[in-house]
C-alpha cells in the first residue's frame, strides 16, 4: 500500500526553497544546500522535539489533573474529549487515556496493572523517539494482574522474581494507556481499572509508597499545546533543543549518518547550537528550515498519492520506525503517540470515491456490505475531525461511530454510516456521524486489534469501502 504521508514529507531539490507562504524565493546554491539539511535535520529530530514539548506540558503540575501528572505519575483522564479539547491532536473516542511521563535514570520503574477481567486495553511504551519499546496489554500480555519493571539503558541490577523486565532504549518514557470504553455509560467501571494502573519506583516496590509532588515551572504556558510552541520555535532554538536532547536521549547506531550530516550545519550532540558561528550563507538558509519542514507536514499540503479505496495508512512500519524519519516525524506531527499496527490501524481518508475532498456541505454515506464490517479481535470506530484535525462541534457530542453502539442495519444485514451535518430521519440518527456545516473534513476509521488472518487490514485481504457522496436531493433512506 503506498502512503499519502511517505509523499508528503519527501523532499525534491525544487521543493526546498519554497517561503513559508508557499511562493518561490530564489537562494543561493550554499543557501539552498544549508535549508536543504537543515530540513533534514529539523524532520529527524522533530519526534525527540515533540517528545520533549509534550513531556514539559503534560507534567508541570503538583499533583494528577487532566491528561498531566508529575513524572513517574500516571493520569487517568476521566471522560471523552470533547470539541474544546485542543491539547492532543486526532484524540479518540473509543478509550479513556492514562497517560505517564517516566525518568529512569536513578532507578527502574515498577509498573503494577490490575486484572480488567476481559476489558480491552493496551499501555505502549514509547522511548524519546518515539518507537514502541513495550506494549503491555489484551493483546500481548492478557488481562489478568500484573508487574513490570521498566529498565533504563544505563541500570544494572537484579529485579526481584515475579517482576518482568521492559527494556527502554533511553531514559525518557511515554506510557499513552487506552482502556475500552463503551461509551459514558461505561465511565464507572473504566474508572475502577484506571485506578489500578500503579507506577512506584523499584526500591519502594512491595512497601507503602506516597508519591511526591512535581515542581512547577511559572514560566512555562501549558494551555499552550506542545504543536503550537513547535510552530513557533526559531531555527536557532529548535537546534539548539535538539542538540541538548540527543545528548541525554543518544540516537540508536543506525542513525550514524544522519548523525554526521547533522554535524555539517553544527548541531552536534551536547554542544550548544551557535548560529552566529556558521558561515552567513548556511546561517541564511537555515534560518527557513524549521517553518519550511513544519510545512510539508501540514494537513493539506501532501501529495494524496496511491490508496486504498481512498483510505491511506502511514505503512506497517508505525512505532518502529527504524530509519524512516520521514514517517515517524509526520506521525509526531499530526498523530503523535501513533500504536503499532498489531495494536490498532488508524487508516485515514480525505477524499471521496470520486477523488474530491470531504466537505460539509455534501451528504456522505459509508457502507459496509454483511459480513464487510473491520476484522477485528477487539473493537473498530469511524471519528470525523475538522480540518485541524480536532472533533468537530455538533449537538449530539457524537464525534464517532463506534462498533458498540446499536447500529441500525439495512434490509440485507449491511451497515450504512451517514456522514452530513443535517441530522437524518429519525430512524437513521443511530448511524449519523455528524459534519460541519462548512469547510473540509477527514476520517479515521480505528481497529482495535486488528485480525492477522484473512480477513485482514494488515495482510491487505480486507479493504476499507470507499466513502460516497449522496446526491443532495436525496433524503436520509
Amino acid at each position: 500500500m503506498k502512503s499519502i504521508f511517505l509523499v508528503a514529507v519527501t523532499l525534491g531539490a525544487a521543493a526546498v526553497p519554497e517561503a513559508t507562504n508557499g511562493t518561490a524565493t530564489a537562494l543561493t546554491p550554499e543557501q539552498q544546500g544549508a535549508l536543504q539539511t537543515g530540513v533534514e535535520a529539523v524532520l529527524y529530530g522533530l519526534p525527540l522535539v515533540m517528545m520533549e514539548l509534550t513531556m514539559q506540558n503534560a507534567t508541570n503540575v503538583a499533583v494528577p489533573v487532566g491528561m498531566a501528572a508529575p513524572v513517574n505519575q500516571f493520569a487517568n483522564v476521566p471522560a471523552f474529549p470533547t470539541a474544546s479539547f485542543k491539547q492532543v491532536v486526532r484524540a479518540n473516542v473509543d478509550t479513556l487515556y492514562s497517560s505517564a511521563f517516566l525518568d529512569l535514570t536513578k532507578e527502574p520503574i515498577v509498573l503494577s496493572v490490575p486484572d480488567t477481567h476481559g476489558r480491552y486495553y493496551l499501555l505502549p511504551m514509547f522511548d524519546a523517539w518515539t518507537n514502541v519499546f513495550a506494549s503491555p496489554g489484551t493483546r500481548t500480555t492478557g488481562n489478568a494482574a500484573g508487574d513490570f519493571a521498566i529498565v533504563g539503558p544505563d541500570w544494572r541490577g537484579t529485579l526481584p522474581a515475579g517482576l518482568r523486565a521492559l527494556k527502554s532504549p533511553t531514559n525518557v518514557v511515554w506510557i499513552l494507556g487506552r482502556t475500552q470504553t463503551n461509551g459514558p455509560q461505561d465511565y464507572a467501571a473504566v474508572r475502577a481499572i484506571q485506578h489500578g494502573y500503579r507506577l512506584v519506583p523499584l526500591s519502594a516496590f512491595g512497601k507503602p509508597y506516597a508519591p511526591a509532588k512535581g515542581a512547577i515551572d511559572p514560566a512555562l504556558n501549558g494551555k499552550v499545546p506542545p504543536v503550537d510552541r513547535l510552530k513557533a520555535m526559531s531555527a536557532d532554538a529548535y537546534f539548539n533543543l535538539l542538540a541538548r536532547l540527543m545528548k541525554s536521549n543518544p540516537a540508536p547506531a543506525a542513525d550514524a549518518p544522519m548523525l554526521a550530516k547533522l554535524a555539517t550545519i553544527g548541531v552536534v550532540p551536547g554542544q550548544p547550537f551557535e548560529m552566529s558561528r556558521l558561515d552567513p550563507e548556511v546561517a541564511a538558509g537555515l534560518q527557513r528550515a524549521v517553518a519550511v519542514a513544519l510545512n510539508k507536514l501540514q494537513p493539506g499540503t501532501e501529495h494524496r498519492g496511491d490508496g486504498v479505496n481512498g483510505w491511506f495508512f502511514p505503512g506497517m512500519n508505525l512505532g518502529s520506525f527504524g530509519t524512516d524519519y520521514h514517517t515517524r516525524a509526520l506521525i509526531a506531527f499530526i498523530a503523535f503517540g501513533a500504536n503499532l499496527p498489531a495494536d490498532a490501524v488508524y487508516p485515514t481518508s480525505f477524499l471521496d470515491a470520486d477523488g474530491q475532498p470531504f466537505r460539509g456541505t455534501n451528504r456522505y454515506v459509508l457502507h459496509f456490505g454483511k459480513g464487510q464490517l473491520p476484522p477485528v479481535n477487539a473493537f473498530w470506530s469511524v471519528t470525523l475531525y475538522g480540518a485541524d484535525s480536532f472533533f468537530v462541534d455538533n449537538p449530539l457530542n457524537r464525534y464517532a461511530i463506534s462498533s458498540w453502539m446499536p447500529l441500525r442495519p439495512n434490509s440485507d444485514g449491511s451497515i450504512d454510516i451517514d456522514i452530513q451535518h443535517d441530522p437524518p430521519a429519525k430512524d437513521r440518527e443511530p448511524n449519523w456521524l455528524p459534519a460541519p456545516a462548512e469547510g473540509t473534513f477527514n476520517l479515521t476509521l480505528r481497529m482495535y486489534w486488528p485480525k492477522d488472518r484473512p480477513p485482514s487490514f494488515l495482510d491487505g485481504s480486507w479493504k476499507p469501502p470507499f466513502v460516497h457522496r449522496v446526491a443532495t436531493e436525496a433524503k436520509a433512506r
